[in-house]
């Protein structure tokens, strides 16, 4: 299996409001991609971190291994949903991709 996590801080920009509706969208659109990629077997995005966070939102992800996590990069359900809900928001995303 391997893993894929991704925090992402939001711009600056939005206001608290905002940015709760934000997040929202965002977990929704990509955990509404179970079922439809191969190869994904968990997607879940924690959007409620404590006070001691210096990130806004978390994606945990699971591949059955490295070339499904290719495959989910580039599909097009994915990329719609990294291009409408996430990249327009964010301004910083780390990435740790690793074999479990």
């Amino acid at each position: 299996m391997v893993k894929h996590l991704i925090l992402w801080k939001l711009k600056e920009e939005f206001t608290a409001e905002e940015k709760q509706k934000i997040k929202q969208e965002i977990k929704t659109g990509l955990e509404g991609l179970q079922g439809k990629i191969p190869g994904l077997v968990e997607i879940k995005v924690q959007i409620e971190g404590l006070a001691s966070s210096n990130a806004d939102l978390m994606l945990d992800s699971t591949f059955t291994d490295e070339e499904a996590l290719k495959g989910y990069s580039v599909h097009p359900a994915h990329v719609e949903v990294a291009d409408t809900k996430v990249r327009p928001f964010t301004q910083i995303r780390l990435c740790l991709d690793f074999n479990q």
